[in-house]
């Protein structure tokens, strides 16, 4: 199981943000993307779940161009992006149940529950989530996580608006994905333990124009 970048090139707008970007990510390997604002960390992202078509380059999955594998790829990866994607006018656990079956995984709700008490939304799971606060909604995208079934999770900034407690549970879910053969990719400004070990780094700065 890999995932191989060749020679991506992406431009926004007239801007060029980045050239001959390649990499490759294998089964229990972190990525840190790192790069200045507008480098282009985001888009690069949005590339590799298939919701930005790069100018030129290749990105391939399991050795297969993922514009050829459409909803096959899409069930082995989990993007959790700046938004939390999630609907105000549902509860939270209809917001789960919701984003599992989009995602093509069928969870009962006896585990869409237990994610639910796991993330630190215990008797919740009734709740509109517009009546909750943003380190709440915060922690419903991220319950997708404790139900996914996708091999590869993409995830830009996932320790945003989160307390103490909440950053270092979620290190020890990504963590935990990672030793059981999962594959990651994270954007994130904030310092933690989990970045700052032995994982692969890609900072967009050394193939900027």
């Amino acid at each position: 199981m890999t995932l191989e970048v060749k020679k991506l090139q992406c431009i926004r707008g007239d801007r060029e943000l980045f050239r001959e970007l390649s990499f490759s990510l294998q089964e229990k390997q972190l990525m840190m993307l790192e790069g200045r604002n507008g480098s282009g960390k985001t888009t690069l992202l949005r590339a590799l779940c298939g919701l930005y078509v790069a100018d030129q380059g290749e990105i391939l999955w399991r050795g297969k161009p993922i514009r050829q594998q459409d909803e096959a790829y899409r069930r082995e990866l989990l993007y959790l992006g700046h938004l939390n994607a999630i609907k105000a006018d549902l509860s939270v656990l209809e917001n789960l149940r919701i984003n599992s079956l989009l995602a093509g995984a069928r969870v009962s709700d006896d585990d869409l529950m237990a994610a639910l008490d796991t993330i630190g939304l215990y008797a919740f799971e009734d709740f509109p989530t517009s009546q909750l606060s943003q380190g709440q909604k915060r922690r419903v995208a991220l319950a997708r996580l404790l139900v996914s079934k996708a091999s590869l999770w993409i995830l830009d900034e996932p320790f945003v608006a989160l307390d103490v407690a909440a950053v270092e549970h979620l290190q020890a879910i990504i963590a935990k994905h990672v030793e059981q053969g999962g594959m990651v990719i994270l954007t994130t400004h904030q310092e933690v333990p989990l970045t700052s070990g032995k994982i692969k780094r890609l900072s967009l700065n050394d193939h900027a124009v």
